[in-house]
């Protein structure tokens, strides 16, 4: 996959289309992201042990990482990722302005 997590990301399409936010998680198995304040669910808790309060969260949900393109730091603009080799090492760069991502 080419979104890794603590990289900011820009949300294509569905309900959160427009939307920023950082990658919070990355599932390879299935292909998909967690970005934060992104598809936040919520979700009723009961306790489970006495003292432990009960209530409802808000949590986010995991996307699907085709839905997000990375936001480059230098250009500040949403962009495919590319690879070049440097020095025996696999560099991430922006597709627009050649950048190299962290």
């Amino acid at each position: 996959m080419k979104i890794k997590k603590g990289d900011t990301v820009k949300i294509l399409s569905g309900n959160d289309k427009g939307k920023t936010g950082e990658v919070l998680e990355v599932i390879p198995k299935t292909e998909k992201i967690i970005v934060k304040g992104v598809n936040v669910r919520k979700k009723h808790v009961k306790a489970k042990k006495q003292g432990e309060e009960s209530g409802i969260i808000s949590i986010e949900c995991a996307i699907h990482s085709s839905k997000a393109n990375v936001v480059c730091p230098k250009c500040n603009k949403p962009t495919r990722i590319g690879y070049v080799i440097e020095k025996d090492q696999k560099v991430r760069v922006c597709k627009k302005c050649g950048n190299k991502l962290k």
